[in-house]
């Protein structure tokens, strides 16, 4: 709302007192009011012609003063400028041009205003009903004979959909469409080949997308993306493969819980998928999707504990620290403890038993983009899953090798 016009009387009451200080600062302490206030008073009180000038007409405002030499004035008038100018709620100044003199001094600004960006709160509230016409899945049955004492963790590691690679530059072609048909098919056959368990975790490790929006540029440092396509065909390819991905969860494990975690790439998509899967499962009772916006996840399985992090805020190897500090209760309970970060696209561990926590960083099934593969780094590709029993920690895995042209040719000779 633009500020309401000062009544000439206030300012009267300003100009009153001004000399009898010998700053605006005093004054503004005894008229009760700011230094800044005293200011735009005395601003006010000089275009409406009250300061010793001849009065200035209604809605003009004083443009220059001439003086003559026997002492009288000659007052130019022109049309007065409106009150000061306040931004619209919801809107931010986008773009701000200056027009300045030959000495390079301002003589004119003016804005242009956009639509101010909503914040993480703004769209988590905004997507919690923007789900609402979406057709839910269909209640499935549980899988027969599952283990009472096992979960099995299915992290989603850096899927990096709409990524593209040119065979020329890096040594092999990816797009959408083929991240589509190798990730998932991996996905499922890691799922497939894992035991049934009471729980199964469906663990976004962040970076599900390359680009998490249609500029194609990192959101923190503005580095050029080699993406595949509009933004929003990598959020319907990330929807098909998550609900892909759980519903192949579904048929090994009694109950699936989903959590997506925010990456570097995907700070914003990561909330939207999230909030469709929880409306496409809202029927579902055997699949808990949460939501939770912290960077972190947690969770404790008889004498295991888990927690996992994207990897782009803190190092892995400093993982053991903040579970033991923020979790200290289930800490203090459970004997295996496991952390799985993500974001370095290359597998490692940090720490062995006797330090209280296995940390592991994972490979990503994606290949090297154009920059990645220049700068020299190298790294295998693959996804698989994890078995726990809640007594004895980690007890199996299954790994399935992304070799694109070669996989099928490699997962025939090993069902043969």
């Amino acid at each position: 709302m633009p500020t309401p016009p000062v009544a000439d009387a206030t300012i009267e009451r300003t100009v009153a007192e001004r000399p009898k200080h010998d700053s605006n600062v005093a004054a503004a302490e005894a008229l009760g009011i700011s230094e800044k206030t005293v200011r735009r008073h005395l601003a006010l009180a000089a275009e409406r012609g009250m300061l010793s000038l001849d009065p200035v007409m209604p809605g003009f405002a004083i443009k220059s003063v001439a003086s003559k030499t026997a002492g009288g004035h000659w007052v130019k008038q022109t049309k007065a400028a409106g009150e000061e100018y306040e931004t619209p709620p919801n809107m931010v100044i986008g773009k701000r041009s200056v027009l300045t003199d030959s000495a390079g001094r301002v003589m004119l600004t003016w804005n242009k205003e956009d639509k101010a960006a909503s914040n993480a709160l703004d769209t988590i509230e905004t997507l919690k009903h923007a789900f609402d016409d979406v057709v839910p899945a269909k209640p499935k049955p549980s899988p027969t004979a599952a283990a009472a004492d096992l979960l099995t963790l299915v992290p989603c590691n850096d899927w990096h959909l709409n990524l593209l690679a040119w065979e020329r530059e890096v040594g092999e072609n990816w797009d959408l469409r083929i991240a589509e048909e190798k990730i998932g098919g991996s996905i499922e056959d890691a799922i497939d080949r894992s035991p049934k368990s009471a729980v199964g975790v469906v663990l976004g490790g962040g970076d599900l997308v390359h680009a998490d929006n249609n500029e194609n540029r990192t959101a923190k440092s503005g580095n050029v993306l080699d993406a595949d396509g509009r933004h929003q065909k990598a959020l319907e390819t990330a929807c098909r493969l998550k609900v892909r991905t759980i519903d192949a969860a579904l048929r090994r494990n009694d109950d699936v819980i989903v959590r997506i975690l925010p990456g570097n790439h995907d700070e914003y998509t990561s909330v939207a998928v999230a909030y469709f899967l929880l409306a496409y499962y809202r029927n579902e009772p055997r699949v808990t999707v949460d939501v939770d916006a912290s960077l972190f996840w947690w969770y404790v399985w008889g004498r295991v504990m888990l927690g996992a992090t994207h990897g782009h805020t803190v190092k892995a190897g400093d993982m053991a620290q903040i579970m033991a500090h923020r979790r200290a209760e289930e800490w203090g309970s459970t004997k295996f403890r496991y952390v799985h970060v993500f974001h370095v696209h290359h597998k490692s561990k940090y720490v062995t038993e006797g330090g209280g926590v296995i940390t592991e960083t994972h490979q990503a099934p994606v290949p090297q983009d154009f920059w990645h593969y220049g700068a020299g780094f190298l790294s295998g590709r693959s996804v698989q899953t994890i078995s726990y029993h809640k007594d004895y920690g980690e007890v199996s895995r299954a790994r399935v090798a992304i070799l694109d042209a070669a996989n099928d040719n490699a997962m025939t000779a090993i069902a043969a």
